[in-house]
């Protein structure tokens, strides 16, 4: 083992250790975020993954839009978002999304969505008019987008970067030999070659990835998954630790200390990332101005 990781990589298995416990803060501007969200018919990625930050993020004024309804043409093993025939495209969407964003005060904005692969664009269309929606309605926002692969078609990619968003985020999710298990409709080598093309098409737009760590994968694993990331031209990164939403997902393999995420955290910005967030409770979006923020800082 690598003396840089502590042997405690290996993390430890059963009930959720102690880091993991984490308070549900309520309140006043978390319950007009949720008002806000329901009036307005939207969906959030925050609740549809049942990601454990929504209630601090909520709290905080501040959402990750998802587009295209709220069932996903996959099933993936480890996500929570639900599976099944899809909503129809809404072209409406993109204004409803901007007038939320700008009744939220939000300057800086995400935007995801489910995966459509019964669109021949994937989607990408709709991206690109939720970010030309925002930039009207509120002049100097900045605008994430966190995609999911388009099935590889490059004309879906550059739909999206056309639009100009800040960030263009898609994420490996878990290391190469996982992939049958975690995703089983998705392609490794896709996934690489589609934060390159963007890097390739718009290398003034940041590329973002992130991986969830404690699905089984090995140190050497991880190393070679941030490697293919690097080589990729990604900048930014996160890390968390995956939590099984139900029990019909794949279980936890291992619960990685927050000493063992500062040490990758250290590992990947000595690789050359831009921006690193890790930790057990770090998700693709949370805290995502300041990891923007850092990557232009080294640049």
């Amino acid at each position: 083992m690598d003396p840089k990781i502590p042997a405690s990589v290996t993390g430890q298995r059963g009930p959720k250790p102690a880091w993991l416990r984490k308070r549900l803060p309520s309140g006043p501007a978390y319950e007009s975020v949720r008002h806000l969200l329901r009036e307005a018919g939207l969906h959030t990625v925050c609740q549809s993954a049942c990601c454990p930050n929504q209630f601090e993020c909520f709290g905080r004024h501040t959402a990750t839009f998802m587009i295209l309804g709220d069932h996903c043409t996959r099933n993936c093993r480890f996500c929570a978002v639900h599976h099944g025939p899809p909503d129809p495209v809404d072209p409406d969407e993109p204004r409803r999304v901007a007038e939320a964003a700008a009744h939220l005060g939000l300057r800086y904005v995400v935007v995801t969505s489910v995966t459509r692969d019964d669109l021949p664009d994937g989607g990408a269309a709709l991206f690109a008019a939720v970010i030309r929606a925002l930039r009207r309605r509120i002049p100097g926002v900045r605008v994430e987008v966190l995609i999911p692969d388009f099935q590889g078609n490059r004309q879906a990619l550059e739909t999206v970067l056309a639009a100009g968003p800040v960030v263009l985020n898609h994420n490996l999710e878990t290391v190469a030999r996982l992939y049958p298990a975690a995703r089983p409709r998705a392609v490794y080598r896709r996934s690489l070659e589609l934060l390159a093309s963007s890097r390739q098409a718009a290398p003034s737009i940041l590329t973002k990835s992130g991986l969830m760590l404690g699905l089984g994968e090995t140190e050497a694993e991880i190393r070679a998954a941030l490697s293919d990331l690097r080589a990729a031209g990604v900048q930014i990164l996160t890390l968390g630790q995956y939590l099984r939403p139900t029990p019909d997902h794949l279980p936890v393999a291992q619960y990685l200390s927050p000493d063992i995420f500062d040490q990758w955290r250290l590992e990947a910005l000595a690789m050359g990332f831009a921006g690193v967030a890790s930790g057990p409770f770090v998700r693709s979006s949370y805290r995502a101005d300041a990891l923007c923020d850092a990557a232009h800082g080294a640049k």
